[in-house]
């Protein structure tokens, strides 16, 4: 299960990659929050954060079986 888990988690690494690279503003996405008031910024990112756990989720699921 080692080297299974292993191959999982670099094709998720190189997915992220290439969604980065062919431009999908993670971490800009719309449920994503930044307050800016003064020199204070607070960033939220709601929906990247609900993406990511359902990705995770789905990933350990798989690699349970």
């Amino acid at each position: 299960m080692g080297g299974r888990a292993l191959v999982v988690g670099g094709l998720l690494i190189s997915g992220v990659g290439a969604l980065v690279w062919l431009g999908v503003p993670l971490g800009r996405l719309p449920g994503d929050f930044v307050f800016r008031r003064g020199g204070l910024t607070v960033y939220m990112p709601i929906a990247t954060s609900i993406i990511a756990s359902v990705v995770l989720t789905v990933a350990a699921i798989y690699l349970r079986r």
